[in-house]
Formats: structure tokens, sequence, C-alpha cells
């Protein structure tokens, strides 16, 4: 079916109190998988490109775009192109024109006026250009995380997003980046709070290592999208792993990549139905 729009999606999930899963894509093999275990779950998703893919790729954002737009337009559920942690202005510029309907700007690494003021002249670009944009507040990546002063504070929150005109927040509520193991425990009070304080969708980075019973409070308690991308890559490594352990005499690419491709979608089926059950 045609490509949908990010925003649409998390619309729909928002009215229906689910949560759009969003996946992180690297190769063709993660884009056939996201695909697949989305239709096997039967729920919409959202294939995101990170500007870490992009420049895996050697810089070039269309190659991996014109394959994601291709899958989506195939599938039989609606899907929809993001482009991820974007924090080079000239590849959100590229964003529209490569088929991405939504952008998440990330200048949380700033101090908050600079992270604003960054964050409002991409959002005066992205509207302009009819892209959904969305931003970070707080610290979701690394060991400060769980530091005093890292997790994303109500009123600052409500400030950020009256003078910034962002469509969507990623906050920090316990969850971190690039996590191997699902031991994350979220604040949900805290949780609570921001929901009550915004009126615009949450969104769960470094899902990953969120366990489903905390994944799925999460969304009770107000994320309405939820980024994966270490769960896919663990799953595809392990399923090569074992595949050339069982089979050291293998040369053929495919076969292993087979076993990734179907790991990773089965990966996705389950936590998309997870996320918004049917």
């Amino acid at each position: 079916m045609p490509l949908t729009t990010t925003g649409e999606l998390v619309t729909r999930a928002r009215a229906a109190r689910t949560a759009v899963a969003a996946f992180n894509i690297i190769t063709l093999e993660h884009v056939e998988a996201v695909v697949t275990g989305a239709e096997a779950a039967r729920v919409p998703v959202v294939l995101q490109v990170s500007e870490n893919a992009v420049k895996f790729r050697g810089g070039r954002l269309l190659p991996l775009a014109r394959a994601a737009a291709a899958a989506a337009e195939h599938s039989a559920v609606p899907v929809a192109l993001h482009l991820d942690h974007v924090q080079d202005d000239a590849l959100l510029h590229q964003a529209a024109d490569a088929g991405f309907s939504s952008v998440m700007y990330d200048a949380s690494r700033l101090p908050y006026d600079e992270n604003l003021a960054a964050t409002r002249a991409a959002v005066d670009r992205a509207h302009a250009q009819g892209l959904w944009i969305e931003a970070e507040l707080g610290e979701i990546g690394g060991k400060g995380a769980h530091a005093p002063g890292a997790r994303t504070d109500p009123a600052e929150a409500w400030a950020f997003v009256a003078d910034s005109g962002v469509d969507a927040l990623a906050v920090a509520v316990g969850s971190v980046h690039a996590m191997t193991t699902r031991t994350a425990t979220l604040d949900h009070a805290l949780l609570g709070r921001l929901a009550a304080a915004l009126d615009i969708p949450l969104v769960l980075h470094g899902s990953s290592g969120v366990p489903d019973d905390e994944l799925t409070a999460a969304v009770t308690g107000g994320i309405t999208k939820v980024n994966i991308g270490t769960a896919l890559n663990q799953a595809m490594t392990a399923a090569i792993r074992d595949h050339l352990t069982a089979h050291p005499e293998a040369v053929d690419s495919r076969t292993y990549l087979s076993a990734a491709r179907e790991a990773m979608a089965r990966t996705v089926e389950r936590l998309a139905r997870l996320l918004s059950p049917s």
C-alpha cells in the first residue's frame, strides 16, 4: 500500500491508547524483516533510518531510503519512514525528498538554551517541508542516563515544547540506548507527570533494554511511539553466529542472512503485537 506518515500512525495509536513500534534499519534484511514481522502481527510500523546508519552506508541516504520505500509500498500493512537522531542539518534537508514523513532532530547533547534554539530552527525547516518532527529532552544514552538531573523535567519539558513547536518529544525516564540486557526499570511516576503536562505524543528511546511488562506499563502511562534497534541487531547476530557454528563450511551469504532475516522478523512480530495488540 502507499507510504503512510509517522504523524498519522502516532495520532491513531494515541487515540487508541496503544503505541507504534518504530524499528531502526541498517540493511535490506532489516527492512524486509520489519515489514514481514509487521504483516504477521497485522499492525502498522515505522521504518527508521538513523544518521549513524547513513554514515555506515558511506553518507548516502537514498539507497536505503529507496529500498525502505519500495518495501513499504508493497506491504500489506501501513508503513511510514522516519529519519532518526539527526544532528546534521544537511541530512535534515534531504528528508522530504527521500520519502521521509518525519524526522527526529537530536540536539539533546547541548545545554537547554542551545538545544531549544537548534530545535526551534529545525522545526521551522521541517514544518516548511511538511515534516512531522520529534526532539529529545533529557539524557537517554550512556552512563549519565541515571544521574541526577538526567531525567526529563515536566515543567522544563512543557516550556521546551511550547517554545520549540515540536510534534513529539522523546523523554528520559530510565531507558538507555544500546542495552543488550532487558533490565531497565522505568520511572512510571515521572512518565505520568510528563503525560499530564504535555499535550503531544511521548516517545521512548532505548526500548531494547526494557522488559515486556515495563513496555506495556509505559504505553498505558502515555508512551505512543517506541523506538527499537538493538533488539533486531541481537537477533540478527545470534542467528548468523548459530548458523555459521552449525555450518562452518558455509560460504553462501544467503543461507545465514535468511536465518538472520527470519529471526529479526520474529522479534518484530512479537514486539509489534505487544505494543499494539489487535
